[in-house]
């Protein structure tokens, strides 16, 4: 079957990220007085923050009791806090490069462009609006992970942009993404194709060992892909 669907990431597939995302989690831990260096935060990004939260407190506390849901809340919060200013403010939000184009070829290929995230909708909407991609005509969706029942690497994210694109059959979805939780997630959907980008988190290599159906460093090529 053709593809109807692409599903793109954000930070480090569709939108510049120079570990910002990575250093506002790192400063909202410390808040609450833990210090975990980046290199053990950056493979979590892609998923669920506050699951994020859970994994690397569980890595400073060996007692789970204290990993509270009130501990958790509050270090979410000020992430988001820290989220939303830097991407209404900072000059650095861009696409990376060819994304737009992409995007727009793909429209004209009749196919819909959804986004997805594992920041809230609140983040994710205040990214969009930034950079106008919903006025701009070149995309028709975006969801938070907290809009669905569970985020990353679960599928729910794909199958809601299926339902709201009309979008029937897994077959006709690709997922494109960063990180190796992207890749699961296209995986447990059951995507036509999972395609890791290495402009974010992760290298080829790190890539490789989650089995997408492609790796491209350019996210332009995901056209021939879909044209296969």
């Amino acid at each position: 079957m053709a593809i109807k669907l692409v599903v793109f990431d954000i930070a480090g597939t569709t939108v510049k990220d120079d570990q910002d995302v990575t250093k506002a989690f790192q400063s909202a831990l410390r808040k609450s007085h833990y210090e975990v260096p980046l290199e053990l935060i950056d493979p979590l990004m892609g998923y669920e923050k506050t699951l994020a939260i859970r994994q690397i407190l569980r890595l400073h506390e060996h007692n789970d009791a204290k990993i509270t849901n009130e501990l958790v809340d509050k270090i979410h919060k000020e992430f988001v806090k820290q989220m939303i200013l830097y991407y209404q403010t900072s000059p650095g939000i861009v696409p990376l490069p060819n994304v737009e184009e992409t995007f727009s070829s793909l429209k004209e290929m009749g196919v819909k462009i959804g986004i997805n995230t594992g920041f809230s909708r609140d983040i994710a909407e205040t990214i969009t609006n930034r950079l106008q991609w919903v006025e701009k005509g070149l995309i028709d969706f975006f969801i938070g992970s907290d809009e669905v029942e569970l985020g990353r690497p679960y599928p729910y994210m794909i199958q809601k942009l299926m339902e709201l694109c009309g979008v029937e059959h897994a077959d006709e979805v690709a997922k494109v993404g960063d990180t190796e939780v992207d890749v699961r997630e296209g995986q447990n959907a059951n995507c036509k194709y999972v395609i890791g980008v290495t402009t974010g988190t992760f290298t080829r290599e790190g890539l490789e060992k989650y089995n997408p159906t492609h790796i491209i460093d350019n996210i332009a090529e995901i056209i021939d892909i879909i044209k296969q």
